[in-house]
């Protein structure tokens, strides 16, 4: 077995016993859009959305709040961690580098949160009759660049995080601005103009747009996608600047 398969399968380990941070996002994302599918006005055509149903237009966004919640609650916790512990200082003099063990947990949080995506698209489909994505190879590009950025982020949250305590606290904070420009508190697209405007220069907001984009069935906006990059770009060289690995 190799160094690095070594690495990724006791990383794997370590995961699944947090239990609590796989629950947050793996089950958690499915479950709410079980409830809000139920709720009568999630239910009925909105000519606003163009005639889908809020439990529509809910699926992508409880699918970009599964890759948030991994890239930024849970990811900057365990690299904090490590650090915190010296485990990334000791690993430096062995043949296994630390960024093997980063590369191990970005690979085992990005599984996590496509495996919550998934089980969201399932549930809208079986439980509430979403349609699927018409456009599958946008759908894809769109959040795997979602996913990228959630963990660009995460990776810059751990560090500047002196602690796990502080690590906790300024993802927590980091979260709900995060999940209310993804469309958790109304969907980008029935927000008012400004709103809509503010909300198309974060990280998550036309990444959003893109996945509603997508599951309409066009391709998704370049002018979308590439915001996403260029956040995904400016984050991965913050974290290459400013992350210590003891």
């Amino acid at each position: 077995m190799s160094a690095s398969t070594a690495v990724l399968r006791a990383e794997a380990r370590l995961i699944g016993r947090h239990r609590a941070g796989v629950f947050w996002v793996v089950a958690f994302p499915p479950l709410l859009l079980t409830v809000l599918g139920l709720l009568p006005a999630f239910r009925t055509p909105d000519p606003a959305l163009g005639g889908l149903r809020m439990v529509d237009a809910y699926v992508p966004v409880l699918v970009l709040l599964a890759v948030i919640m991994s890239g930024t609650q849970v990811m900057p916790g365990f690299l904090v961690g490590y650090r915190e512990q010296g485990i990334l200082r000791r690993m430096s003099t062995t043949p296994v580098r630390p960024l093997t063990l980063l590369t191990a947990q970005i690979v085992l949080h990005t599984v996590v949160a496509l495996g919550s995506a998934l089980l969201v698209v399932a549930v809208g489909r079986l439980v509430h009759g979403v349609a699927l994505p018409r456009h599958l190879p946008g759908y894809t590009v769109a959040l795997a660049l979602a996913a990228l950025v959630a963990l660009a982020l995460g990776t810059v949250l751990a560090a500047f995080a002196p602690n796990t305590r502080l690590a906790t606290t300024a993802a927590t904070v980091a979260f709900f601005p995060l999940a209310v420009s993804a469309g958790l508190w109304g969907p980008v697209q029935v927000l008012p103009e400004t709103a809509r405007r503010v909300i198309g220069f974060t990280p998550f907001g036309p990444a959003a747009r893109a996945l509603d984009q997508a599951m309409r069935g066009d391709w998704p906006d370049w002018s979308l996608l590439g915001v996403t990059v260029l956040w995904t770009l400016l984050l991965v060289a913050a974290a290459a600047r400013w992350f210590r690995w003891e």
